[in-house]
């Protein structure tokens, strides 16, 4: 079990709590900012994590939803304060209702991350700021010691295992719920490469074909929150092709992009995509959270090949940029 020690400090509202790894710093820091790693040991056993959103940039906002044996759900969320790149992160931790809108009736923690090298590995020291003594104590008799503890007993399997999130690996679709599904890859390339591939259109109708045999006549893009793009395919042989259009919702340079989307000329409802790109060992984790109208629409959407075709772009992204070394600013 990795905790090491647990410090309360009554007068300054804290308590804090040392564990150590054999793995190094990064692979630890991965770890936390990987929300396909996290939701493996953030919640204690019985009541699993799923993250349905984790931008791990100043500004940037979490939010997961915790399953207890008998289906009942709980979420919270982080609203990210700060971030200095495998050193440290500090985050407000409160409770949220099922939309993600904080719950106000239960206390909001101010919790910060230091990442340190040892000689045998990595050290985490995690400090938890409470507004008031009430707010530590009611925190404490909820459970909240145990579950961290409960929590970090999971870590070192997934310490273990994390190189299988390495780059290379093909992109997968996770389903998070009835209308939410989660596709991630590792893209080898920076963070600002793989922003610019998704807001450059000449470099895009380069990569973002699918299936080989098809071209991407129309790439006009949505520059700022509330312009529209339009997005066209077309068979390199000829016949017939098809398009989507949609609204430029959030961009926030360069970790996320929230878009709208719509088959042109297909009456059916708009799916959310919600781009999330994070720095990882080897790459850019790219994560696109995708939100449907309803189960059916999930399942049709997904019955496409939809994540295949997304593969086959990712590996043709990756050979753009290393044959071209985009330099990028």
């Amino acid at each position: 079990m990795p905790v090491t020690s647990v410090e309360k400090d009554l007068d300054q509202l804290t308590f804090t709590i040392i564990a150590d790894f054999t793995v190094p710093v990064r692979r630890l820091w991965d770890a936390y900012t990987d929300p396909r790693s996290i939701e493996r040991f953030w919640g204690p056993p019985t009541y699993p994590a799923t993250f349905l959103r984790h931008d791990a940039a100043p500004g940037g906002r979490s939010l997961y939803r915790m399953t207890g044996p008998e289906g009942d759900e709980h979420y919270g969320y982080w609203e990210w304060l700060a971030v200095s790149p495998f050193d440290s992160f500090e985050v407000s931790d409160g409770f949220a209702d099922a939309t993600g809108a904080a719950n106000t009736e239960l206390p909001t923690v101010h919790m910060t991350y230091v990442f340190e090298g040892t000689d045998d590995g990595s050290r985490l020291i995690t400090t938890s700021r409470f507004d008031s003594l009430e707010q530590l104590e009611q925190l404490l008799d909820m459970g909240m010691l145990d579950g961290v503890n409960q929590a970090m007993s999971q870590i070192d399997d997934v310490l273990a295992d994390l190189a299988s999130f390495a780059a290379g690996r093909a992109a997968d679709a996770q389903v998070l719920s009835d209308t939410q599904v989660r596709v991630a890859r590792v893209i080898r390339g920076s963070i600002t490469d793989v922003w610019r591939a998704h807001n450059d259109a000449e470099l895009m109708k380069r990569w973002l074909l699918g299936p080989d045999g098809w071209t991407m006549p129309v790439c006009e893009l949505a520059v700022n929150v509330g312009d529209r793009y339009r997005s066209v395919w077309q068979p390199a042989e000829g016949g017939e092709g098809f398009g989507f259009t949609g609204e430029l919702l959030e961009s926030e340079e360069p970790h996320r992009a929230v878009t709208t989307e719509s088959m042109i000329g297909l009456d059916a409802p708009a799916t959310l995509n919600e781009l999330t790109l994070t720095p990882v060992e080897g790459g850019t984790l790219l994560s696109i959270v995708i939100t449907y109208a309803n189960v059916e629409q999930r399942d049709m959407i997904l019955g496409t090949g939809m994540t295949d075709g997304m593969e086959t772009s990712y590996a043709r992204l990756e050979r753009v940029l290393q044959k071209e070394a985009v330099p990028l600013l």
